[in-house]
């Protein structure tokens, strides 16, 4: 099996073990990445801009070496170079996660009981809760997934095609620009199986996309937003910062059943990517 088509392989392999498998209970690499990451931060920590640029090289360099090297090392037998994409790509991705973990949240608030909800937002947001009603409870979900849809199936899908496994450690406002896009504009086609309106999703996107602060959940918040004919964007609070973010799309906030919408457009949106990049990767490969 030539190079290229071992890759698209593993790949395909690593985004099915995702949705069948979901992320190891036990033992997960992202976990302990996340654990080394917190003893290295304590351990370099200074108020300096110096630090942080070695804190983040020490990081993404590491991972992107070892798993360069791992690469390097399957080179030339097909086997070994499927079951590494696929192994690295199972463990980039979070598509069934994220979805699952939405899903959990608007079956509480659903329910009314709110107070299960808030305790199960920290699993897919970084604002505080406690004070965060229902549809508020749901905005933040529903935010979160958008972005997240970008940064965990779209990045590693996008630079694992492009570069193999070395390529799912990356820098997220850098590498994952054009993987928000990529989700973006998936988002507005895949409007229709969400209920929604390609075109309102379009021109959402259009009109406030930009408006965001961040460059890559921007796009991805406003094509959710128009493909759900919902609005997102408002206060959020982080412990003692106080954010005001500008409004996205022109509907009502969203409620548990659109959670439940927006989960399901996140997994269609990484399959729609799958099916297109490895369809391209195969493609470059025959010719």
């Amino acid at each position: 099996m030539p190079r290229s088509r071992a890759l698209v392989a593993g790949l395909v392999a690593g985004v099915v073990a995702d949705r069948v498998l979901g992320d190891p209970r036990r033992w997960h690499p992202v976990a302990g990445f996340g654990q080394l990451a917190a003893a290295l931060e304590r351990a370099m920590w200074r108020p300096s801009r110096t630090a942080g640029v070695a804190y983040t090289i020490a990081l993404a360099g590491g991972a992107t070496a070892a798993a360069a090297w791992a690469q390097r090392r399957a080179r030339g037998r097909p086997a070994a170079e499927l079951l590494l994409t696929g192994a690295a790509t199972w463990v980039a991705l979070g598509g069934r996660s994220l979805a699952a973990a939405g899903r959990e949240l608007a079956a509480a608030v659903r329910s009314g009981d709110l107070e299960e909800a808030r305790r199960l937002a920290p699993t897919l947001v970084g604002r505080d809760p406690r004070d965060l009603d229902g549809p508020q409870l749901c905005r933040a979900a529903v935010e979160s997934m958008a972005e997240n849809t970008a940064d965990a199936v779209l990045g590693p899908l996008l630079w694992g095609v492009l570069v193999g496994p070395a390529g799912v450690a990356r820098l997220d406002d850098l590498a994952g620009w054009r993987g928000a896009r990529l989700g973006a504009g998936l988002a507005c086609l895949a409007a229709p199986a969400v209920g929604g309106s390609p075109a309102r999703a379009w021109r959402t996107l259009r009109a406030d996309g930009r408006s965001h602060p961040s460059p890559n959940a921007g796009p991805m918040e406003a094509a959710f937003a128009g493909a759900l004919g919902v609005r997102l964007g408002g206060r959020n609070v982080y412990g003692e910062r106080v954010e005001e973010r500008p409004a996205l799309g022109r509907g009502p906030l969203p409620g548990p059943g659109d959670v439940d919408r927006a989960a399901r457009l996140s997994l269609l949106i990484g399959s729609a990517a799958t099916a297109l990049l490895a369809g391209l990767r195969w493609g470059v490969s025959r010719r």
